[in-house]
């Protein structure tokens, strides 16, 4: 029982290695990116609560269009590592090209979207229901914040394009190297610009945005250079910019196995914003206690994340390779090591989570309802972890019908109503609330699981594909 266990979920030294050797750089990336933006996050909150309220907002519309920006990538990214994986680097040129494009759409809407409609999109957020704080001045905030967080979004987005292709060929090292120099850039700026330091005026909330935003036009600077001074490992740069053409053949495979991912990121990160809304109702003591779970919880949340990229990067160059059968080996155990991984993390997180509210300057009820949400948190990581994973093996395949019905459609469908029905029309506590709609993640897990048992995620992609 225990080797036919151990034959299937657990791997040999070189398995592993191979696995972290990956996974390490983008997890430390990940984890300095989240542990900079915990700093930030107690710098802006001791300030006060409404100004924590109103970067927390504008965070989470940040969050969206981040999420489509990595849809937009992994749409082209999907061909891109599976052209990797068979040798074919003029095809990874154009998923390249294509990835380009796309950033450049999204960020042009997100800049419309977000510099016409701010006062509307920061409100959805307010509502004085609550017992502490002062909306009116967290849509001040809000604003402010926002209207210098755009001039971000560009180099944001075009500095993905190039970080993902990066990681499709296994070189996750550069991209930590290039997040590390920019968080530090970020955490040096903003305890120089919030709280005005070594002859800096005090900017507050305003000075945390522009630390942000110089970090990633740095983030940008780094891999950009590297990847054209680097043109050995970096085969697919070599012309890319001499035309703009992506042949027919390649963008209609793009678009096809690509828009239903496109189109998943964007509707599942949006569905995220409608589920945080959804709690908002109840108040900004909630707003700012999800804010301050929500900034330990992505810290703790790296391990998995990354787990399943690693999956996407692994399995997808397998299956480009025509080796089904050992692809289908490598998810099995990589699974295992993730969910595994991510139990410890979770008792980990519960242990150290009930002191990190107290750090903040704000109200004692809500260091106390954070605390319960990062307990509620942690004991769902271990679902969410295997939900990630069976949704990047579905991913890596190309069965991206599948995984937008398994994500999107499912928090459409099921998770959103079902919050919103339990915000406004129920008395039930805030704390039953979160809980009941946090672990619904349990029905994704069983769907996920007989998703990957099935195989149907085995397939190559790029096999007859120029």
């Amino acid at each position: 029982m225990w080797r036919k266990f151990k034959k299937k979920f657990i791997g040999d030294r070189e398995f592993y290695r191979y696995v972290l050797y990956l996974a390490v750089p983008m997890i430390v990336q990940n984890a300095i990116t989240s542990f900079v933006s915990f700093l930030d996050n107690i710098m802006v909150g001791q300030i006060g609560t409404e100004q924590m309220s109103g970067v927390a907002i504008v965070n989470q519309l940040m969050f969206v269009f981040n999420i489509c920006i990595f849809g937009g990538v992994s749409g082209a990214g999907i061909f891109g590592t599976q052209f990797y994986g068979k040798g074919d680097y003029e095809g990874q040129k154009h998923a390249f090209r294509f990835k380009l494009y796309i950033c450049l759409l999204i960020a042009g809407a997100a800049l419309l979207l977000f510099g016409f409609f701010d006062t509307q999109l920061i409100s959805l957020y307010l509502n004085d229901t609550g017992s502490v704080g002062d909306i009116t001045l967290a849509l001040k905030y809000g604003k402010e914040y926002l209207a210098i967080m755009l001039i971000g979004l560009l180099p944001f987005a075009l500095g993905q394009a190039y970080i993902s292709t990066i990681r499709e060929t296994g070189q996750t090292f550069i991209p930590m190297l290039a997040g590390i120099a920019a968080v530090a850039t970020n955490l040096v700026l903003d305890y120089i610009l919030i709280f005005g330091v070594f002859g800096s005026p005090a900017l507050g909330i305003r000075g945390a945005a522009i630390a942000t935003v110089i970090a990633r036009f740095v983030e940008f600077s780094i891999v950009v250079i590297w990847t054209h001074r680097h043109k050995k490992e970096n085969p697919y740069i070599v012309g890319a910019y001499r035309s703009f053409e992506i042949p027919w053949r390649t963008l209609k495979g793009i678009l096809i196995k690509g828009s239903p991912l496109m189109i998943n990121e964007m509707l599942w990160a949006s569905g995220m914003a409608v589920i945080s809304q959804c709690y908002a109702v109840r108040g900004l003591e909630v707003v700012a206690a999800q804010n301050i779970s929500s900034t330990i919880c992505n810290l703790f949340n790296t391990v998995y994340i990354q787990l399943g990229g690693c999956i996407a990067i692994v399995v997808g160059q397998l299956l480009g390779a025509g080796k089904k059968e050992e692809a289908k080996d490598a998810d099995n155990k990589m699974i295992f090591f993730s969910v595994f991984s991510c139990a410890v993390i979770a008792a980990l997180m519960i242990a150290v989570g009930r002191f990190f509210p107290s750090i903040y300057k704000t109200e004692e009820s809500i260091k106390a309802l954070a605390r319960t949400f990062i307990v509620i948190a942690a004991l769902v990581m271990p679902l969410c972890a295997f939900a990630h994973c069976a949704y990047f093996t579905l991913r890596s395949g190309g069965k991206t019908i599948v995984t937008f019905l398994f994500d999107s459609v499912y928090t459409w469908v099921l998770v959103i109503p079902f919050a919103y029905f339990l915000a406004n029309h129920t008395a039930l506590s805030i704390v039953t609330v979160f809980f009941l709609v946090q672990f619904t993640e349990f029905f994704k897990v069983i769907l996920g699981f007989f998703m990957v048992k099935s195989n149907v995620w085995m397939q190559n992609i790029v096999e007859e594909k120029a």
